[in-house]
């Protein structure tokens, strides 16, 4: 990932390593969870809004996204969740969901002595959304043009209201961050959703298409307020080009197993002062590395790399996917150590 006309401009280079969730949390009480991401994710670390699909119909990440946007609504189909012109009792559902985890926010944060600086929201990104959502013919809206287009444009405009309602939830001079998800792209580009009958595939969407995406976005959440966009992507070439191609200020990757090219990409991305969140710790592996392991897989590669150590506090370290599949004390031990490995990765770079 290189610097060019269409990379973000050089924000104020971070001075530490921090440590944040990708969203999704076990359990279906906000306030709980509220409480423990933000007694974990405490400064220097990256506290989220909680998503708890546990809680059932419009907790999920489609629906919650989609519960923003503007003029366009949703309700529930057995194929998935189908565009409509009017609000009906699932959207309804989705967008009050919302709404008490925002208040629940605003009370959290009411009561805490020293409520930090930085907070993070999560939204499913413009092309995912697309290869979810469907339409009146019982297609994805994928497969429109013009659909996705209208999707993009609502979705930016909705989430410009959704940081306004987040800032609103929080004290004077919080910066936000805004993590797309987007586990579809690479699908989405290669041309292998399949369509409402399963019988073949989706045409692929352009990368230039989704960049643009991703850029509408971007500028307009950063208009409302945003400091730092990043897209969570599969650790695939074909994801991080597309991100590489847009003015997005980093991505978000499940750092096992990359490829040389890809550490590549991340070294471009650092040297372009953008910012790279490496998903650390795969919840489902039933063991959780210890501290010295985690610090290995970045400093190992960094160095190979010819990356200063300096550069370290670019990084984010994440779990490789969300937490709601996993049981309550063990999504707390995986955050926990995040932030361990995240102090270890601090050490280094003050001895470096």
């Amino acid at each position: 990932m290189t610097a060019g006309s269409d990379a973000p401009a050089a924000a104020v280079r971070p001075n530490q390593v921090s440590a944040t969730g990708l969203g999704s949390w076990p359990g279906t009480d906000p306030d709980e969870a509220a409480r423990i991401i933000r007694g974990e994710l405490g400064e220097p670390n990256l506290p989220h809004l909680v998503e708890l699909p546990d809680r059932g119909v419009g907790s999920d990440p489609v629906a919650r996204t989609a519960g923003l946007l503007e003029e366009l609504f949703i309700d529930l189909q057995p194929h998935g969740w189908r565009l409509v012109d009017r609000p009906g009792q699932d959207h309804r559902r989705a967008v009050s969901a919302l709404r008490t985890d925002l208040n629940v926010l605003a009370d959290v944060v009411g009561a805490e002595d020293r409520p930090g600086s930085h907070f993070k929201v999560q939204l499913r990104g413009p092309m995912s959304l697309a290869a979810n959502l469907y339409l009146h013919n019982g297609e994805r809206a994928l497969i429109d043009a013009g659909a996705r287009r209208d999707l993009a444009q609502s979705l930016a405009a909705g989430a410009a209201g959704h940081l306004a309602q987040v800032k609103a939830s929080l004290p004077a001079g919080t910066e936000l961050v805004v993590q797309l998800d987007e586990p579809d792209i690479d699908a989405v580009l290669a041309g292998t959703i399949p369509t409402a009958s399963g019988y073949r595939t989706l045409r692929s969407v352009a990368a230039s298409e989704a960049s643009a995406a991703w850029d509408l976005l971007a500028a307009t959440l950063r208009d409302a307020g945003a400091v730092e966009v990043v897209a969570q992507v599969p650790a695939k070439d074909s994801a991080l080009d597309a991100v590489a191609a847009s003015g997005l200020d980093g991505f978000a990757i499940p750092a096992g197993g990359l490829s040389t090219r890809q550490w590549e990409t991340i070294a471009a991305a650092v040297e372009a002062d953008r910012r790279i969140w490496a998903g650390l710790v795969d919840p489902a592996a039933g063991s959780i590395p210890q501290v010295t392991a985690l610090v290995d897989a970045v400093v190992r590669p960094w160095r190979q790399l010819g990356l200063p150590l300096k550069r370290l506090p670019q990084l984010r370290i994440t779990p490789s996917a969300g937490l709601a599949g996993s049981a309550p004390d063990a999504a707390r031990a995986v955050v926990k150590r995040l932030t361990q490995a995240a102090d270890a990765l601090n050490q280094v770079v003050a001895e470096a």
